[in-house]
């Protein structure tokens, strides 16, 4: 299933590019977009998750530039059964955190400083472990391709727009077609929300919770995340808005709606599922409440992740 979404999405995404294509060159203009999908699609498969990490300026790490991250995540991967994936840290002080790659054998986790800092080290280890679900789902090779594309398509409409407004030229809707094809491409960031369905997050939600053992922890994370969302600004998001899908949170706005066009669930009902995962599995809130983002009541889950050896849970970065 997860071949066959990702075969339609690419084959939605290079239509797409095709038409801004034609739009901009006319039918030489369409030929010489689809040579340059099929070759961005093979790209991509093999690159995309290089250029993502650089467009957000991510640093790999190891265990000994950000020792108490690398192991944290090392942990988690084992606790998962995934290969041990790259590292990384983005110089961001917005709280957030992604995963990409073409598999769990070429993946790599990066989370932003504004997330090391902000959260404990609970905190931190629920959201780790939500982005390796991901991984663990093969939601990265989706993610990531899209996210590329869909960079792409703004691309070429931006070229069209300064190369292409030549009244000269010979396509046939001529600066009309260029005027359509640069209110089109930003839609491909829309496109890419409605095409990668939601239900993804809850499933990561939840597989972060079984990896980690916490899912209240993982509550008070995205309640603290969604906060610094809405107060921090993401520069390098901003500028690269198709690839904002693949975050934990949206870092383009604090989006409150569940509706069709929105790339994530709203974080009061992810909330509400992990609070519904947590009683499930034992962990609680029996009778108690999530107090907004502020620490947890619930009883304590069982593992390695609530009281680390020589570390309390309220510890708090550096991390690296």
């Amino acid at each position: 299933m997860n071949i066959l979404k990702t075969g339609m999405l690419l084959a939605a995404m290079t239509a797409l590019f095709m038409g801004v294509g034609f739009l901009i060159g006319g039918q030489a203009g369409m030929m010489i977009a689809l040579v340059i999908a099929v070759g961005m699609n093979l790209f991509s498969y093999w690159n995309a998750d290089k250029m993502v990490l650089a467009m957000h300026g991510a640093r790999e790490v190891d265990a000994r530039s950000a020792p108490d991250y690398y192991n944290l995540v090392a942990e988690l991967a084992r606790r998962a059964e995934l290969p041990m994936p790259r590292v990384y840290i983005m110089d961001n002080p917005q709280p957030n955190a992604f995963a990409t790659g073409r598999n769990p054998e070429n993946a790599a986790v990066a989370a932003t400083t504004g997330l090391l800092q902000m959260l404990s080290h609970d905190e931190v280890a629920g959201v780790m472990a939500h982005e390796l679900a991901h991984i663990k789902h093969y939601d990265t090779l989706t993610m990531t391709i899209t996210a590329t594309i869909a960079g792409a398509i703004s691309m070429l409409a931006n070229f069209g727009m300064f190369f292409g407004g030549n009244r000269d030229n010979n396509h046939p809707l001529g600066f009309v077609g260029i005027l359509v094809a640069a209110i089109v491409a930003p839609l491909a960031a829309a496109l890419v929300q409605m095409a990668i369905s939601r239900t993804r997050e809850y499933s990561a939600d939840r597989g972060g919770a079984e990896i980690s053992g916490n899912p209240m922890a993982l509550a008070s994370a995205l309640q603290k995340i969604a906060g610094g969302v809405a107060h921090v600004p993401n520069y390098n998001a901003e500028a690269n808005p198709a690839s904002a899908h693949m975050f934990i949170i949206n870092p383009l706005s604090g989006e409150r709606m569940d509706n069709l066009f929105s790339t994530h669930p709203a974080t009061e009902n992810r909330i509400a599922a992990l609070v519904k995962i947590s009683r499930e599995m034992g962990t609680g809130p029996q009778g108690g409440s999530f107090d907004g983002g502020n620490g947890v009541s619930p009883r304590r889950a069982p593992g390695p992740w609530n009281q680390p050896a020589g570390r309390s849970t309220s510890r708090r970065g550096p991390w690296g």
